[in-house]
């Protein structure tokens, strides 16, 4: 049941498998509970625009999950990182977070988080994209193959965490949890928004627009 004064309070589900999100979310006093998302995330095509994709696959991943579960606000997410408008999803394997990271070396760098908030029984969902820009140091080849061994750049965006506080990458513009994988502040607003959505919906006893094909 959603609490029209306290709209971010009410219980959803976590359309994701990510400890990053869920932890961010438990931090923040949230209740909630998660059921992934089982999708194949689409592939970024050459010239793909970030934005576009990012906020299209957490639709997808909202819609999957509220198509078993109608009855309950669903809250997807999507990060990616952009460099020169190329898309950085997670690595497959080392050689591909090797090529990745000597992708960002050196620069600043994009991370897009898309958000989208979905509610099958009264067909209503909203959305939005977050941007933060990330500085990203140059390696040396000691420090490169180091980092590698780690490991922590499985299941990562760009091959890296921000949060691991990892020297070499730093925040300098937007939101540091967005980097994290959700963009906390921006979330609060958009429970905020869902429920007035669903609030005019229910009045109003009409259904909002779903896209068809793309966002």
């Amino acid at each position: 049941m959603i609490d029209n004064n306290k709209p971010y309070l009410f219980r959803f589900v976590l359309a994701s498998a990510s400890p990053r999100r869920r932890g961010l979310l438990e931090d923040a006093g949230y209740s909630f509970e998660v059921d992934p998302a089982l999708i194949v995330e689409p592939e970024p095509e050459e010239g793909f625009d970030p934005v576009e994709y990012t906020a299209r696959t957490a639709w997808l991943k909202a819609r999957s999950v509220a198509a078993r579960r109608p009855n309950d606000p669903i809250l997807a997410a999507d990060t990616v990182c952009a460099v020169d408008a190329k898309i950085l999803g997670k690595p497959v394997d080392r050689a591909d977070a090797e090529r990745m990271i000597r992708l960002q070396e050196g620069r600043d760098l994009e991370v897009l988080t898309g958000l989208c908030l979905y509610r099958g029984i009264d067909n209503v969902w909203i959305g939005c994209v977050e941007t933060s820009v990330v500085r990203f140091a140059r390696l040396t080849e000691r420090e490169r193959e180091a980092f590698l061994d780690t490991g922590r750049w499985r299941g990562k965006a760009g091959a890296y965490g921000v949060q691991d506080r990892d020297p070499f990458v730093s925040v300098v513009s937007g939101s540091f949890t967005n980097v994290v994988g959700l963009p906390m502040e921006r979330v609060a607003d958009l429970f905020v928004e869902f429920a007035e959505s669903l609030t005019a919906t229910n009045r109003l006893n009409r259904v909002s627009r779903r896209p068809d094909g793309a966002l």
